[in-house]
């Protein structure tokens, strides 16, 4: 299942990280790796605002795509 397919206010531990190196590498500066969890704060125009090791980002429709997750 893909980050941008979980529900609001839902904990979820990265499966993998897909995608080019350059947004691999982004995410991966944020702590978005393998095993690590996020929860998805709300979705506000079209970005997902997460919540990952007590921080929060906005990501793209395209960056929650390219998480693969377990729910």
């Amino acid at each position: 299942m893909i980050l941008s397919k979980a529900k609001i206010g839902q904990t979820v531990v990265v499966k993998s990280v897909e995608g080019k190196d350059k947004m691999k590498k982004f995410l991966f500066s944020l702590g978005c790796y393998e095993g690590e969890e996020i929860t998805l704060i709300s979705i506000l125009a079209g970005n997902y605002v997460v919540n990952i090791k007590d921080s929060r980002y906005a990501l793209d429709a395209n960056m929650a795509k390219s998480i693969l997750i377990q729910a």
